[in-house]
């Protein structure tokens, strides 16, 4: 297992992809902070948050469902700024910027749990 999972790059574009869903929803509506907002802020933090508590499990094994975890959380991210970006609240430009950020991560994840699935074997 890696020493410190934040070292790792899907660690590392999975934080910046909070911290940009942070910026975004601090511009959301008013009627929103109670529904859209805490839900992918929820979401987006999820990934990074499965990374270190996977990381931190006793076997191989759980550490991968933490990434199978994390990428649910990824996934609903996905939909969360396509309907941000259907209701308005963020330009197609910004919604092509998370979205490509988004695929990123989501192919890291993969990526990590096919060689966690190698190392389990």
């Amino acid at each position: 297992m890696v020493k410190d999972v934040k070292d790792l790059e899907v660690f590392k574009s999975a934080h910046s992809l909070v911290l940009d869903i942070y910026k975004l929803t601090e511009n959301f509506p008013q009627e929103e902070r109670f529904g859209l907002i805490p839900q992918m802020r929820r979401s987006a933090y999820s990934i990074p948050m499965n990374l270190i508590e996977g990381s931190n499990r006793l076997t191989t094994k759980e550490y991968r469902r933490f990434v199978g975890i994390a990428k649910g959380s990824a996934g609903e991210i996905s939909y969360q700024i396509l309907l941000a970006k259907d209701l308005e609240y963020v330009s197609d430009g910004i919604y092509s910027e998370l979205k490509d950020k988004y695929e990123i991560v989501i192919k890291m994840l993969s990526n990590l749990a096919k060689s966690l699935a190698k190392k389990n074997k």
